[in-house]
Formats: C-alpha cells, structure tokens, sequence
C-alpha cells in the first residue's frame, strides 16, 4: 500500500481531538476511554488466534521453534514475549526467539530506516536456517512493514508455518501468512503512534499465542505454573506454594520435595504422587510429554 493515509492506524483519531489542550486528568481520561476498547478487538480475533496456537503447538511438539519477527514496538514485544518464555514456562532459549530489525542495539536505541530494507528480513529468516518444522510470526501494526514481510513471505517459501499480527485491517487481504491476526484497534490516541493501542493489542496477541500453547503443551497443571524452576527467593516461594497446593504437603514437607527435585515443580509433585525418586519421576515426565496431568491424574485427560 503505497498511500498509508489510508490505513486506520495512521488515520488521526476525532475523539483525541484538542488533547494537547487537556490537563492532565483530560488526558488520562481520553486515553483510557480509547484503551477500553483494546480487549474487544482482540478477542474479535479469537478464532484466528487459536488457529494460530494450532500451528504453533503442532510444530513445537515435534521440535520446531517460533519466531517473532518485528520492527520498533512490534519488534520489541515480539524478543520481550520471546525472553520471557524460558523462565515462565521452562522451554529451551531456542524454542521462542525474537528477531528486530536493527539488531539487539534496536532494543534500547530506535533504528526505524532498518525496517525499510525487505532484504534483511529474509537474510535473518535464512540465518536461523529456518525449516518446515517452524513457525514466524510476523508483527507489523501498520501491516506494510518491508522488514517484516520479506521475512514471513521467505519463511513461507521454506515450508514454515507463518503468523502475521497486524492492527491495519485494510491490508490483511494482501499478506502472505496462514494466519492473519488483525484486532481491529481503530486511530491512534496521538496519530502515528502505534506504540499505544496497537501495541497493547499486540502484547496481549503475543501473550495469548505462547502461553496457550505452552498450556496445550503440558507446561501447565490446571492454572498453576508447573514446569517453572526456582532459582530465587521468590520462585521457591511460588513453588512451595505450588506444590502444596497440588501435592497436599506441608511447607516444610515442599521445600524438602523441592530440594530432591532440584528445584523442579513438576518433579517434585511426581515424586510425592507416584512414590518415586527424582530419576524415575523423570522418566514419567518424558514419557507423557511432560504433561504432569499424564502422569497423576491420566484418568482425566481426553
């Protein structure tokens, strides 16, 4: 689309009007009347984001990994969504990764002229080698990005699965993806800016797509994040309490579990459900695919 006026994400909004007349208050005001209708434009999506998380736990089941490719915002809440699956859900630091345009200096320092080049988007897909055993997630709010769309459209050539979240409902037709995510977010409080609506709807695009399928993965026990390490003050107290909710222990009777697991949540709860020591309760883990569920309470699974 070479005439971006057109796009809703650039348009200027008629309900921020005269906002840079407000005090402070006005503004708050405004702009979270215009955040309150974020959550409805994603879960407008809903079907399409599941369908996504189909893709995705396909894939990263049989070893597969995810990519998030982005420029600016995009770029930065696809590595921060990536970043924080390891801790949160004990995977390989491979299995999510983020690419932005610009490199790792783009994290802290804008590189907005390197989202204009289509060539290294599909440079950094071929780097990591990607194959049909993968997914990559495109993110581009205003849906045009050339960095973005040269590395989803490369990614597709080679097999992968693709995703595109974008908040631009006038290009979705155009984009190459199996998946196009677009909450429809609407002018931006400050025009141009897609660091605010659309960027909120993307973070909880990106939220949605990796714990889901970190959920359809086994990676959680009813609500309760199971597969989490506690290597600080703070997750061995999440963790105790974890484990005495599920297990039915006393603290001290957790902390000792957790000490033999080495830390491990869903270990220690095998170890004291089965009856069995850490390397067999190991064992148990693997051979259900690591769905805990499987292996103390098989009787409920469908």
């Amino acid at each position: 689309m070479t005439d971006r006026s057109k796009l809703s994400t650039e348009r200027r909004n008629p309900r921020s009007r005269g906002i840079d007349q407000k005090d402070s208050l006005g503004i708050v005001d405004i702009m979270s009347s215009e955040d309150a209708g974020v959550a409805a434009a994603v879960r407008r999506e809903r079907r399409r984001i599941a369908a996504a998380v189909d893709i995705i736990v396909g894939r990263l089941s049989k070893g597969g990994r995810l990519i998030y490719v982005g420029a600016g915002t995009s770029g930065r809440l696809g590595v921060l969504d990536a970043s924080e699956c390891p801790p949160t859900f004990s995977v390989p630091r491979t299995m999510v990764q983020g690419i932005i345009a610009g490199g790792r200096a783009a994290l802290v320092r804008s590189s907005e002229g390197k989202e204009d080049i289509r060539a290294d988007g599909e440079a950094q897909i071929n780097r990591r080698n990607i194959c049909p055993l993968d997914v990559v997630c495109g993110i581009a709010a205003c849906g045009v990005t050339p960095f973005v769309l040269g590395a989803v459209e490369r990614a597709a050539a080679l097999g992968a699965g693709t995703i595109f979240v974008t908040c631009s409902p006038q290009v979705k037709r155009n984009v190459n993806a199996d998946v196009v995510i677009c909450p429809n977010t609407g002018p931006e409080i400050i025009a141009g800016s897609t660091r605010m609506k659309a960027g909120t709807a993307t973070k909880m695009v990106l939220n949605m797509l990796t714990t889901a399928s970190m959920i359809r993965m086994g990676k959680v026990y009813d609500n309760l994040m199971v597969d989490l390490r506690a290597t600080n003050d703070k997750l061995r107290d999440r963790a105790s309490r974890i484990i005495r909710s599920i297990a039915g222990v006393s603290a001290n009777e957790a902390a000792n579990l957790l000490e033999q697991a080495r830390g491990e949540v869903k270990t220690a709860i095998v170890m004291h459900r089965r009856r069995v020591n850490y390397a067999q309760a190991r064992r148990l883990i693997s051979a259900a695919q690591g769905s805990l569920r499987a292996v103390v309470d098989p009787s409920s699974r469908e």
